[in-house]
């Protein structure tokens, strides 16, 4: 960075592929401010779902900007707080904040725009490579932010850590990259849900990916959780969206460097077939939809 924050525009010096990306989000329809999001809870969750984009690609994370739209009534000290946490997932991830605007807006908004750096378009990882016979792959757990989500709204009781990950998600960066440089195929951050995002490398990959839903890796109390909703566990694993962690899809004989790469469950597999997910619990079909943009 050459020229940041407080001059007219940024100046950066770059590296031969810029990946770009921008997110939203907004108080009412992403978060609920003073009932499953503080204003800090709010800045971090929307860095960090901007870059979990960049975590897909296997870019290195660069540059941050954002805007922020404030309601008439919202607190100086809350400004604050949200300013400092977006500050402290940057520093955590090795961003740099290098601007932005503040603008007046009917409810808290805010837009984040990521830039990430590749030297060859042999490093980028897209939706679009997943060939049939690849092994798909997902990191971490799945299914806590949408179990924390019930227990922040008060529809369930469960631990604490569970709310803390729908709150404050971490963006799979080290990961993404380790992934991409271990030959992955094809990579989503799954902001939307399994079933959701699954679909778009399918449709992208024009291929079938096969999920078993019996081996996911669902996180410690999220089966708590479904039982009090009524849910199958691995509903919540699926459909329930913004745990942020990758799937990956990866050739069999690049399976241990991937494994090497990062902490995966191998969940499934590509085949040939028209574009979609099929999820099997027990040899048995099921149907489920993670969020869906409006359009």
């Amino acid at each position: 960075m050459l020229v940041g924050s407080g001059d007219d525009a940024a100046v950066v010096r770059a590296r031969a592929l810029a990946v770009t990306s921008t997110d939203a989000m907004v108080d009412g329809v992403h978060f609920r401010l003073g009932t499953t999001a503080s204003a800090a809870d709010a800045g971090h969750r929307a860095l960090a779902g901007a870059l979990s984009d960049l975590a897909a690609m296997g870019a290195d994370p660069g540059e941050a900007y954002v805007v922020l739209g404030l309601p008439p009534a919202f607190a100086r000290a809350d400004a604050i707080a949200l300013a400092d946490a977006m500050s402290a997932l940057a520093q955590r991830c090795g961003v740099a904040l290098v601007g932005g605007d503040i603008t007046a807006a009917p409810v808290l908004t805010l837009a984040v725009t990521v830039v990430g750096w590749a030297d060859e378009p042999e490093q980028i990882v897209t939706r679009a490579g997943a060939c049939p016979g690849d092994l798909v792959g997902v990191t971490g757990t799945l299914g806590a932010s949408g179990a924390g989500l019930a227990i922040l709204e008060g529809r369930a009781q469960g631990p604490t850590a569970l709310a803390a990950r729908h709150q404050r998600p971490v963006p799979r960066l080290a990961a993404g990259r380790a992934l991409a440089r271990a030959g992955a195929h094809a990579m989503i951050d799954l902001s939307d849900g399994l079933a959701a995002d699954g679909a778009h490398v399918a449709r992208a990959s024009d291929a079938v990916l096969r999920i078993d839903l019996d081996v996911l890796p669902l996180a410690d109390g999220v089966a708590g959780v479904a039982e009090q909703l009524g849910l199958p566990a691995w509903q919540l694993g699926v459909a329930a969206g913004e745990d942020f962690e990758l799937l990956v899809c990866v050739a069999p004989e690049d399976r241990d460097a991937a494994e090497s790469a990062a902490l995966l469950t191998w969940i499934g597999v590509v085949r040939d077939g028209p574009p979609g997910v099929e999820l099997l619990a027990e040899g048995v079909a099921q149907a489920a939809r993670g969020f869906q943009h409006r359009l």
